[in-house]
């Protein structure tokens, strides 16, 4: 057992700051470390020291190992905790650490390279009698390869990188005709991605649910689940909305998958805390799909619904501590949902929104938490994943964690930049989204009624406001700023954006 003093944050944002909060809970001292696109980032401020670790490209600053391990000796930490994204799921980082007599946060290297390559995964869990997606054991050499095995599994199939992860180097073919360019394009953006361009084949799942169980395991055996989350509301792959419980399981099949996310976890030897996931198809029958060996961005509403910080439990692990709860005292209590807010246009392709951000204003009350590090006047880079923030809200039904979630989406106020506030509130709002009725397609299924109308009106507000503002600057002699000025409360349904502050 060894008492965990200071913590080093290998990370950056909103997930950064998340980690700081619990640390300074545990009376553990934290250490920021940042490029020179975040010397004015809110979790600089916040840690108790902080060092510059390079230039703003990520490949320069935090994915440079060495640097990162260079400050957390001079700093002295005990320990460094990846966060998620950038290092967290890289063996060579947390074999590093080891190496130094540095703690890291998470798994072992070697269950990070066993369940980072997803061919081992599906091997692993196989073994361990874990229902998965049917398809290649191995990767295919050649696109001819393909023409084989979907005589086997049939079309459509996916085409997915080895060593992928986040919808990148993943293609859908629907027809033999796409093979060719589909594996060609997999591979491609596998190698640039990930710099392994091996894929394989897995059987496409029609009309499929994403839902994942959260799992602790200490370093002693033991393994428990925090239940699921339904993270099917997406993008490109990409995780937009995030709800517990799930509208789609049974409790027959909460408990069956809770019992197989913990055997997947048993079956590697896994400790810290993770993310089991599984594709459910419309008969309900589930399949492993693939294990993140980190802390997930949609961890907080597990929190909220178990009463359990996830973090802080993490550095309880890694302290060698043994776990404070068994299965039986764990339970799901009310529905919470967490909306991922991003600095993007979404009626413009969901091009990134870079830029300043003028005015802020979060929402607060009854059930509702904010994990974000943006602030009025902070100037959002361009080098970084434009998510500036999650929005989680909790209710003691669905129904009002919906309606919760709304009323703070109203509130939610930004200026400045694009944000993706407005598009959120639609799909709130949306019919099949409140019935509970949808998929991994729904973006798609509903893109019509989810893209803004703006009317006439609207437009006319927009112009006269932009008009008078800056009509201020120009017979404004005082050194007064012009983005102190304030809209009227009434005025804020009607003008979903601004960006002339």
């Amino acid at each position: 057992m060894t008492k965990i003093k200071k913590i080093l944050i290998a990370n950056r944002g909103e997930i950064a700051i998340r980690i700081m909060r619990t640390c300074r809970e545990m009376n553990i001292e934290t250490v920021a470390v940042y490029s020179e696109a975040d010397r004015t980032s809110l979790h600089v401020r916040y840690a108790h020291e902080a060092y510059l670790i390079g230039k703003a490209p990520s490949s320069e600053s935090y994915l440079n190992i060495e640097k990162i391990i260079e400050v957390t000796k001079k700093c002295g930490a005990d320990a460094i905790h990846p966060g998620y994204g950038f290092l967290s799921e890289n063996a060579t980082f947390a074999r590093r650490c080891n190496e130094e007599g540095i703690i890291f946060i998470g798994p072992s290297p070697e269950v990070i390279v066993q369940m980072g390559d997803k061919i081992m995964a599906r091997e692993a869990m196989t073994k361990a009698g874990i229902p998965v997606v049917p398809g290649t054991p191995n990767s295919i050499s050649d696109e001819n390869e393909v023409l084989n095995i979907i005589r086997d599994i049939q079309l459509p199939i996916m085409i997915k990188a080895a060593a992928g992860g986040g919808g990148k180097g993943m293609r859908l073919v629907k027809k033999e005709s796409e093979i060719v360019s589909a594996v060609r394009a997999a591979r491609s953006e596998a190698l640039s991605s990930f710099g392994d361009d091996s894929v394989y084949i897995e059987k496409y799942i029609t009309s499929p649910h994403h839902i994942e169980y959260q799992i602790l395991a200490d370093q002693h055996g033991n393994v428990i689940h925090l239940f699921e989350r339904e993270c099917s509301i997406q993008r490109r792959h990409q995780k937009m909305i995030e709800e517990t419980p799930s509208p789609l399981l049974t409790p027959e099949l909460r408990k069956k998958m809770g019992q197989s996310a913990v055997d997947a976890a048993k079956a590697v030897n896994y400790t810290g805390a993770g993310t089991i996931e599984f594709l459910v198809d419309n008969n309900l029958n589930y399949y492993f799909l693939e294990m993140n060996t980190r802390l997930q961005v949609e961890h907080p509403i597990t929190e909220r619904v178990t009463g359990v910080d996830l973090v802080k439990q993490q550095i309880k692990i890694a302290e060698g501590n043994i776990l404070e709860f068994k299965q039986e005292d764990l339970y799901q209590r009310g529905h919470s949902i967490e909306c991922r807010i991003y600095a993007e246009d979404p009626d413009n392709n969901f091009m990134p929104s870079p830029g300043k951000i003028y005015k802020i204003s979060e929402p607060l009350g009854l059930g509702v938490r904010t994990d974000g590090y943006v602030y009025e006047g902070y100037e959002i880079p361009i080098y970084y994943d434009p998510m500036i923030s999650k929005l989680i809200v909790w209710g003691k039904n669905r129904d009002e964690a919906i309606n919760r979630m709304r009323r703070a989406l109203y509130e939610y106020k930004i200026t400045g930049i694009k944000t993706s506030i407005k598009y959120l509130e639609r799909i709130m709002g949306n019919p099949n989204f409140i019935e509970g009725n949808y998929d991994t397609h729904f973006i798609e299924n509903n893109q019509d009624q989810l893209m803004e109308n703006t009317n006439c009106d609207e437009c006319s507000d927009m112009v006269i406001i932009a008009a008078f503002i800056d009509y201020l600057q120009k017979i404004s002699s005082t050194q007064e700023s012009v983005k102190d000025f304030a809209l009227p409360q009434s005025r804020w349904k009607n003008i979903p954006y601004i960006n002339h502050f």
